[in-house]
């Protein structure tokens, strides 16, 4: 088991030494001799190498420069002397090997042992998947002009005779390695530049025969005799990489070399840590093999390094207490690499081998200090404290002074970051470094303070994806006399320097690439292309020794040392834990075993919180402590969930985010921490789940945003003043650039949202910040940016980022000239040159790894370019001497950049800037603007459009807008679209809007759904598109009886005290009980316009949100806000004409329904006039309570009028039966507005006038009892004798103040006939219904009565009219003339037909008048309206006889007083009417109530809480239409004429009357007739030039376009009985009935839009997954640049082109994703569809799922699985068999149905999901998901919603969402409540569903996609 290398004397000497160490190691007789000793024998003839029996001859090396030194150690482990025996047997054989083994250096170690040992010469080439032929053969070079071949290793070698070792076989691409086959088998190459090359054999059989001049003449080159491979490579089924390709493997003979035997092993790490109990060594060595034993690597645990054990038992040996378990950390940091399983298997070996040990043993906690060792320069001691203890050892320096540690002013320690630095410079000791850490969480600074503590100059290279090997050694380029040569990298000259080399961004390279530098970072050694080696410091010492040479010829051979001191210290982010998911996102698992035995890993912990806090308050001084707080609260809250919606927001808060946070919150302490984080998070944008948890987050841990009260009214300015810019409160310098021609200037219409935007990004850009804008399409980034840089007076330098983006076009564009490659600078460095503000448009177009490397450039501000200059920044580093040296580019400190990207996600996707560079910029989100300020901004676009029009524009994008948020639809329509729109009518005013807005919304006129979507919300808002300009239907005007007068009303003043009366008032204050608060509850209002399709006289409508057995009592109107008053129970709900929003007042608790149980209230409401806008006054008739509400604060106040009045009445009064009984209380609110108002009671005898504003209460008493009162001016009432019906006027003084109570006076009026004269007799008494409280106007009065007259007057009607006038009354006493306009038959006659069309079933219930007359006067527009049932309208006349008149619920006629014209306009019947249909035949006797609106307009709400506006008015009806014609557009049909414009003058010869013709035929152009139509210059219609229109009556015969566009009806016809001979043909093939399609189709087209856009999601998701990448090295496609040389020199493969990538092999395959549907078919869901419909909405929901998923069956698995009282897995669609048509669909539903209906009650969810979850959890899938549909019916069976939680969380590999469908009361509120935010749903309104769905499938599913 032990031999040596014996060499002459020394031999004896070591073996005594070996023996007595290992000796008493073993024990006496474990020490034996065993065979294979390698022997060194000189002789005459020269040197033999013999190992066991077999010896090979030494030959003496040409070159010996390249002979490998220093491989052999002193002692051979017996394995490795087999390996070298078995190598000789092969090399004697003449064979080529392949050493095949795990990953680390030794079979590498193994090849140079033996080519040491037989003094071979060495060619080694690192194969990566770069690796081209010419990097093998032969490669051009340019001297003087000239193309000349180099050969390359592999010729080199074979000239040469030396051995060719090839690493990494399985890296290179797979048909690169074939054109070595020849040679290896044959020993034959064809060479580029025409030589060949022939085998040893066959040269010399030739040379027998020819000369050696002619086989050089004919090209032929001798493989030298002693020429072979050693080709080492991985394993590849195990491993990742290629295949070896089966031609090339037959040709060599394969060894394994697997790890070292243990024992052999063990003695290595024995020699390596003489300090260590051997017994801690040995468990060490255990556990590392354990780690790679087969059983391991099934489990998915990478190798453990082995090879690295040596390296850590040094540092063990200089830190015997050092605990294991955080060695062990180091060499496997399995935390980071592994998942929860991977966790568990590794602890529990660590446990088994007691490595467990990191409680008991502390950790290192900091470097004492640093000072340069005083024996050996190029190193120093440094002390680190230890548990108590001090260690002293020393480690490798840089050049530069030491510092010592905790003297930084930028680094700010902490305990755990200096632990961290303590036990870096424990590993420093012994090999390079990696830190894994997170972004943002200072990787960077602890880098640079460890390379400071050391004297380390830095050197940081930055890593992206598509590096190649050579970007990373050596690149081309040209001499100044064209000649080509290479230039070191950045990486090649730090390991000369001795720098610290900083890989930034190791995960994200790739595998191939990273492993050129194995073979540096294990042995310091390294062949560059151009056939330059580094050497370690140590064996170029001994070559220098050995072969006598000075360093100035080894330099001529190209040979270098490398720097003892040169360290690699990585950088990189933990991997992506879980093999499975990560695959799909791109990033896959980097930590492989290659890279494990690489480095020592150190992970740099996320900090504590109050080290963070220390952190934030030693940067950030100044910030206010109380939000730090609350921010690092929130940040670690959202760290320590597992849930990864969560995690992934605490990744956008990185310490260096909340760094930023600080700063910025230090300057400007104001501004709050919610609207930080949600910049920071850019919740804007996110997925509606992940915006919910922040939400959840943020009011969790109490941050609240504190809207700005200042916010709305402060207006936003910009000013320049004095060379300082001012925007809203922040001011800075205006800069004075160089170049005036760079500043941008661009045409903006300044708005405040925008210069919202432009103040934050004032802020951050004084704080230094580089600036990123994100938003949707067409927000105005652009605009915002060039303003901005305009404003500040900044050149910018543009760049536009595009999909084939490259590092190099970003930085430097190679060109050639005159055959010298010269670099062009990018926009990008001339503005780090010269200082300008970078602008990068499309960020999220170029692909991440590329815009990776602006990281650096923000970070440290250095980046290296193409052309070997790198920028360095000008604060950091030592800039005097930066300047001195060349190819320097100092930053300029102006320097600056902005990026703008689209938002991440569907539709744009673009790739996510945000999510791979976002923390490194401020981020700020830009959207559209708000209503006003696109409002005013679009008023600047086009000043002459008009204002309602711009209106619906912004209101119908809002809409569309909020629908692309929620998913409705996938574009994001914004304020570009709307301002080409405008554009477009400021040019063309005549065109229509509703044919201009086409522009936008003709992209989506081929897809029906967003279609219809689409089409729905412009007529919404009134944009008629598609409405024909005929399409007008209004109402039939019906002449009016003639307007008569009929009588004389007088008023009788005589002395007689009878007839005139004083009344006594008295006046008290009001006791006022309250206020009480309740809830003023919003619900959004969708107002919807009526006049999209068609003109009608119906302006708008929309549903109030009212309960199905809340009864309307009650609207009116007061300006433009409308209230509705409701009993059963008592609702007020108040909204605006044009508001987005109703509110509501629920009474319930005012009005309980007490009293015996029947007692129902009956309400009127009184809106009240400034300054109490807002409030209003309820009565409630019944009880007479009168109350006092605010509707802004929710206060109510009850106001008692009497001081007797608070009891209740002492019986029940059914107040709906037949028996009427004492009368209720009325209000009379005509003068509301006044602030006053007038109550009595029916058949009382007082007047009580409450005075709101002085809450007094003046009480009047009558001298009679009332029937009813008419307010007809504030000092004059009519009242009404309640028995008789005799009117009275009474008049009071205009104010009443309390010490002079004035007297009120009584007149009683008499009525007279026009017949006989005054006083005679009395005519029929007519009892008002109305009675106007103003006059008409003066000419609305003369057109009445067809007669100038001025007079005060009033309107009256009743119901034996349709109108009357009184002239005269009130005010004047002579006797007032009555003009009436009689009914052909009295309304109160007229028995409303039991059959009538309207009656739903009652009418028989009709026994008394009902409490609301729904009459009223438009005064203004001389019109009376009311509303009147259908069996009293005229039905006769509106309708002809053939049409059946439409189902309405009453019929608004107007009365027309100037035109003198009857219209009667049918109301819609209601969609819903309360059950209680004969308490609504009380209210009204007409299914409406109607109040006046405004001026022109009356309002009518029906039954079922439907709300109409109405237009009546004539002038403003004609105008509305106008307006609506416009909308349209004038297509008036004439054919458009094209013309061109002659100047000869002979266009238009002078216009003439024309020739008439006697018979008068028609003439259609010609240029003589006259009446012609379509002609030129005569008179006539439709023609050009003609000097007037002249009709001769004939008819115009001209198509209308809209004729001329309709297809003819036969085709039409065609089509559909195509359509539907498909459908039954369809219905046949799957054999279901047509009875089950239509059922099918029921739930189906429910669903159907959601189906589509979640399809179109889908799709583009797997579009974006197939987009195709570059393949380089092609020999046909685009230049690459980066080859530019290569194709100067001529070689054929420097192009590149797009193609499909083949997945990395050895990548794990893409499984689809696994879905289960949960749905709840228990029996509740069932027993409550009939409330809420909540069966059907599962069912609608399964099938969405089943439609949406069809076809996609390989990137999601799904199944359906019920639960009920039955149990809980009960299979609906299984896995496997995923329904394929509609009849396989409908039989799963009809499942469903028919399981709740017959299902045992029970509830399961619980068990079903933690079931589903653990089904789920086992399957292999790429992603989980579990959606569970229940109802929250929880608490019924004592489920604990706490314990729901937990099930839902329970495994974080399954993503579980509940969706509450249904709930009673409010449970599924509260139970959403304690859930986990974003993973329940409460779907009250089951349409949701479908729409929730969709939200989890894009926010999640999406996310990975």
């Amino acid at each position: 088991m032990h031999y040596q290398l014996l060499r002459g004397g020394t031999a004896a000497a070591a073996a005594r030494r070996v023996r007595n160490i290992l000796g008493s190691v073993l024990g006496r007789d474990g020490w034996m001799w065993r065979s294979h000793e390698v022997k060194l024998v000189s002789t005459s003839s020269g040197d033999t190498v013999t190992i066991g029996e077999i010896s090979y001859k030494l030959k003496t090396p040409q070159n010996p420069e390249l002979v490998p030194l220093k491989y052999l150690s002193d002692s051979l482990p017996n394995t490795v002397a087999q390996h070298l025996r078995w190598i000789m047997q092969k090399d004697l054989l003449g064979q080529d090997v392949f050493l095949i083994g795990p990953p680390g250096p030794l079979r590498r170690s193994i090849a140079m042992q033996y080519l040491e040992l037989t003094r071979r010469e060495v060619e080694y080439v690192a194969l990566s998947r770069d690796t081209t032929e010419t990097d093998l053969k032969q490669r051009r070079e340019i001297r003087s002009g000239t193309a000349f071949y180099i050969d390359q290793c592999a010729v080199r070698a074979a000239t040469q005779g030396r051995v060719l070792v090839l690493e990494g076989l399985e890296k290179a691409e797979r048909n690169v390695l074939p054109v070595l086959n020849n040679l290896l088998e044959n020993r034959e190459m064809q060479l580029e530049d025409g030589r060949f090359l022939m085998s040893a054999e066959r040269y010399d059989k030739l040379l027998q025969e020819h000369t050696k001049e002619e086989l050089d003449s004919w090209k032929i080159v001798r493989v030298s005799e002693d020429f072979r491979v050693i080709a080492l490579g991985l394993p590849v089924p195990k491993y990742k990489g290629n295949p070896l390709d089966p031609p090339l493997r037959s040709r060599f003979q394969a060894r394994d070399i697997h790890y070292l035997p243990f024992k052999d092993q063990l003695e290595l790490l024995y020699t390596a840590g003489p300090n260590v109990a051997a017994e801690r060594v040995s468990q060490l060595l255990s556990l590392a093999t354990t780690l790679c034993s087969q059983e391991s690597s099934s489990l998915g645990l990478p190798d453990f390094p082995v090879d690295n054990l040596v390296a850590a038992l040094h540092v063990l040996n200089t830190f015997p207490m050092l605990s294991s378990q955080q060695l062990v950390q180091r060499l496997y940091p399995y935390k980071s690499i592994l998942g929860k399983d991977g966790h568990t298997a590794v602890e529990s070996v660590l446990s088994r081998f007691e490595l467990l040990d990191s409680r008991r043993q502390a950790a290192p906690s900091s470097v004492l200090s640093v000072c340069s060792s005083s024996d050996r320069e190029g190193l120093a001691d440094v002390t680190v404290r230890t548990a108590d203890k001090d260690v002293t050892f020393q480690v490798p320096v840089g050049s530069k002074e030491l510092r010592p540690p905790n003297s930084s002013l930028t680094f700010i320690n902490t305990p755990s970051h200096s632990q961290l630095l303590a036990e870096m410079m424990q590993s420093h000791m012994v090999k390079d470094l990696c830190l894994i850490g997170a972004k943002g969480c200072g990787k960077s600074v602890i880098a640079r303070e460890f390379a400071e503590m050391l004297g380390y100059s830095i050197e940081p290279v930055m890593l992206y994806q598509d590096m190649t090997a050579r970007d990373l050694l050596q690149q081309r380029y040209t001499l100044p006399n064209g000649d080509t040569a290479w230039r070191p990298s950045p990486l090649v000259t730090a390991a000369m320097e001795g720098k610290l080399l900083i890989l930034d961004g190791i995960h994200r390279v790739n595998l191939g690439t990273l492993a050129v530098l194995s073979r540096l970072l294990h042995d310091r050694e390294l062949d560059l292309y151009d056939g330059t080696r580094l050497l370690r410091w140590d064996r170029y010492q001994i070559l220098k020794e050995q072969l006598q040479f000075s360093d100035q010829r080894l330099q001529e051979r190209s040979i270098f040392p490398i720097h003892p001191s040169f360290r690699v210290l990585a950088l990189a982010e933990p991997p992506a834990v879980g093999v499975g998911s990560s695959s799909s996102r791109g990033q896959q698992q980097w930590l492989g075993p290659e890279l494990l035995t690489m480095f020592l890993y150190h992970t740099v912990a996320p900090l504590a919180k109050a080290e963070e806090m220390g952190l934030i308050q030693g940067l950030t001084p100044n910030v206010p402590k109380e939000a730090a707080e609350q921010l690092l609260h929130l940040t670690h809250s959202l760290r320590q969930t597992n849930d990864p919606t969560a995690q992934s927001l605490a990744s956008s808060l990185s310490t260096r985010q909340l760094l930023r946070i600080c700063r910025r919150l230090s300057r400007y302490p104001e501004e709050s921490v919610s609207h930080a984080v949600n910049k920071a998070c850019l919740s804007r944008f996110l997925p509606s789940l992940a915006r919910a948890s922040l939400e959840k987050a943020l009011t969790s841990c109490s941050i609240h945003d504190s809207p700005d009260p200042a916010e709305q009214t402060r207006d936003y300015s910009c000013v320049v003043q004095d060379g300082v810019l001012t925007i809203g409160k922040v001011s800075a310098p205006v800069y004075s650039p160089n170049q005036k021609m760079k500043v941008p200037d661009v045409l903006f219409y300044d708005n405040p949202q925008h210069m919202m935007v432009m103040e934050d990004m004032l802020k951050d850009f004084l704080l230094g910040e580089h600036l990123l804008l994100v938003g949707n399409q067409g927000v105005g980034k652009n605009k915002i940016v060039d303003r901005f840089l305009h404003l500040l007076n900044r050149p910018r330098e543009y760049l536009q980022l595009h999909r084939d983006t490259t590092v190099q076009t970003l930085t430097l564009q190679p060109s050639v000239r005159d055959g010298i490659i010269t670099y062009e600078d990018s926009p990008l460095v001339k503005a780090v040159k010269h200082g300008h503000i970078l602008v990068i448009d499309e960020a999220d177009k170029a692909p991440t790894n590329v815009t990776c490397i602006l990281k650096t450039l923000v970070e440290s501000g250095e980046m290296i370019l193409a052309d070997g200059r790198r920028i360095i920044s000008g604060t950091f580093g030592e800039p005097c001497e930066a300047k001195e040296r060349p190819n320097i580019i100092v930053m300029h400190p102006d320097f600056r950049m902005l990026v703008l990207a689209n938002r991440p996600g569907f539709p744009f996707l673009g790739n996510d800037f945000f999510g791979a560079l976002g923390d490194i910029f401020s981020c700020h989100a830009v959207d559209n603007p708000k209503p006003q300020a696109e409002l005013a901004m679009l008023k600047q676009y086009g000043p002459d459009v008009p204002q309602a029009t711009l209106q619906k524009l912004v209101a119908t994008f809002g809409e569309l807008r909020s629908m692309a948020d929620q998913g409705t639809i996938t574009y994001p329509y914004s304020t570009r679209e709307v301002v080409n729109i405008v554009k477009h009518l400021q040019k063309f005013p005549s065109e229509g809007l509703a044919n201009v807005v086409r522009n936008v919304f003709d992209f989506d006129s081929y897809n029906k759904d967003t279609r219809e979507v689409l089409l729905e919300a412009l007529h919404k808002h009134g944009i008629p598109i598609g409405a024909k300009p005929t399409s007008v239907n209004l109402a039939k005007e019906l002449p009016l009886p003639e307007v008569k007068m009929t009588g004389y009303w007088t008023l009788n003043q005589g002395g007689n005290a009878r007839r005139k009366l004083l009344c006594p008032t008295e006046t008290r204050p009001v006791d006022v009980k309250g206020p009480a608060f309740l809830r003023v509850q919003s619900y959004p209002s969708s107002r919807q316009e009526s006049r999209a399709l068609s003109f009608t006289e119906e302006k708008a409508h929309w549903q109030i949100p009212m309960n199905e057995v809340n009864i309307i009592c009650d609207v009116v109107s007061s300006d433009d806000r409308l209230y509705v008053a409701m009993c059963n129970p008592v609702t007020l709900y108040s909204m605006k004409e044009r508001g987005d929003n109703i509110q509501c007042m629920e009474l319930y608790d005012v009005f309980p329904r007490t009293i015996s149980g029947v007692w129902q209230p009956f309400v009127t409401v009184a809106p009240l006039g400034s300054p109490l806008d807002g409030q209003v006054v309820l009565h409630e008739e019944q009880s007479n309570t009168v109350l006092h509400l605010d509707l802004v604060t929710g206060a109510v106040r009850r106001l008692i009028l009497s001081p007797d009045g608070d009891q209740t009445p002492s019986r029940a009064s059914n107040w709906w039966s037949s028996n009427e009984q004492q009368g209720g209380h009325k209000m009379c609110r005509d003068f509301s507005q006044k602030n006053w108002l007038l109550f009595y009671r029916e058949d009382g005898n007082q007047l009580e006038v409450l005075d709101v504003l002085e809450s007094r209460v003046h009480s009047i008493s009558l001298p009679i009892n009332l029937k009813s009162v008419f307010l007809v001016a504030e000092d004059r009432w009519l009242l009404l004798e309640s028995n008789t019906n005799k009117k009275f006027l009474l008049t009071k003084p205009m104010h009443m103040v309390a010490e002079d109570s004035g007297v009120c006076q009584i007149h009683s009026i008499s009525e007279d006939p026009v017949s006989s004269g005054h006083g005679a007799g009395s005519a029929e008494v007519s009892v008002p219904q109305m009675l106007s409280n103003e006059p008409l106007p003066n000419e609305n009065l003369s057109a009445a009565l067809d007669q100038k007259i001025v007079s005060p007057n009033r309107v009256l009607a009743d119901t034996s009219c349709f109108v009357q006038i009184i002239v005269g009354f009130p005010d004047l006493m002579s006797p007032n003339e009555v003009y009436s306009c009689k009914r052909p038959a009295d309304l109160s006659a007229m028995k409303s037909s039991e059959s009538g069309s309207h009656t739903f079933f009652r009418g028989a219930l009709r026994s008394s008048t009902a409490k609301r007359e729904n009459c009223v006067s438009l005064l203004s527009a001389n019109q009376v309206v009311r509303a009147i049932p259908p069996t009293k309208a005229p039905l006769r006349d509106i309708y002809p006889k053939d049409v059946t008149p439409p189902m309405t619920a009453a019929y608004l006629e107007v009365t027309d007083l100037t035109s003198k014209k009857l219209k009667y306009i049918p109301v819609p019947r209601s969609m819903t009417v309360s059950p209680y249909t004969n308490w609504l035949s009380k209210v009204s006797d007409c299914d409406v109530l109607v109040a006046a609106l405004g001026s022109g307009s009356v309002v009518t709400v029906d039954m079922g809480g439907y709300v109409r506006l109405w237009e009546t008015g004539l002038d403003t009806l004609q105008r509305s239409l106008m307006e609506w014609r416009n909308m349209i557009g004038s297509e008036d049909g004439r054919p458009i004429q094209i013309t061109i414009q002659r100047d000869s003058g002979l266009d238009v010869s002078a216009p003439k009357h024309g020739k008439i013709d006697a018979t008068n035929a028609p003439h259609v152009g010609g240029n003589q007739w006259a009446g012609g139509t379509g002609g030129r210059d005569t008179a006539g219609l439709g023609g050009k030039g003609g000097p007037y229109r002249l009709d001769a009556g004939h008819k115009v015969y001209q198509v209308s376009q809209a004729e001329k566009d309709a297809v003819p009806e036969e085709v039409r016809r065609a089509a559909r009985e195509m359509a539907e001979k498909a459908f039954k043909e369809r219905l046949k093939e799957i054999d279901m009935s047509e009875y089950d399609a239509s059922t099918y189709e029921r739930f189906s087209s429910a669903v159907r839009r959601q189906v589509q856009s979640l399809r179109i999601i889908l799709d583009s998701v797997q579009a974006k997954g197939k987009e195709r990448q570059w393949l380089k090295n092609q020999a046909m496609g685009e230049l690459d640049d980066a080859k530019i040389i290569d194709g100067l020199t001529g070689e054929k493969a420097i192009y590149k082109r797009r193609g499909e990538l083949d997945p990395e092999l050895g990548s794990p395959q893409q499984k689809p994703k696994r879905l289960r549907v949960l749905a709840d078919v228990s029996g509740s869901m069932y027993r409550f569809n009939g409330v809420d419909g909540r069966l059907e909405r599962s069912m609608e929901a399964v099938c969405m799922v089943m439609e949406a998923l069809e076809s996609y069956e390989h990137k999601f698995k799904y199944d359906i699985v019920g639960h009920s009282g039955d149990g809980y897995d009960i299979e609906l669609v299984p896995a496997d068999k995923m329904p394929k048509n509609d009849k396989q669909r409908l039989k799963v539903l009809k499942t469903m149905h028919a399981h709740a209906q017959f299902c045992m009650s029970g509830d399961y969810t619980l068990e079903a999901t933690e079931a589903s979850i653990k089904e789920l959890a086992r399957e292999e899938a790429d992603e989980h998901f579990v959606v569970v549909l229940s109802d929250a019916n929880l608490e019924r069976y004592g489920i604990r919603p706490e314990r729901f939680a937990q099930v839902l969380t329970s495994d974080p590999q399954v993503n579980a969402f509940a969706i509450f469908i249904g709930s009673l009361g409010d449970q599924a509120e509260r139970l959403q409540r304690t859930l986990p935010a974003g993973r329940s749903f409460v779907a009250m309104d089951t349409k949701q569903i479908p729409q929730i769905l969709q939200q989890i499938f894009t926010s999640t599913m999406l996310s990975s996609a």
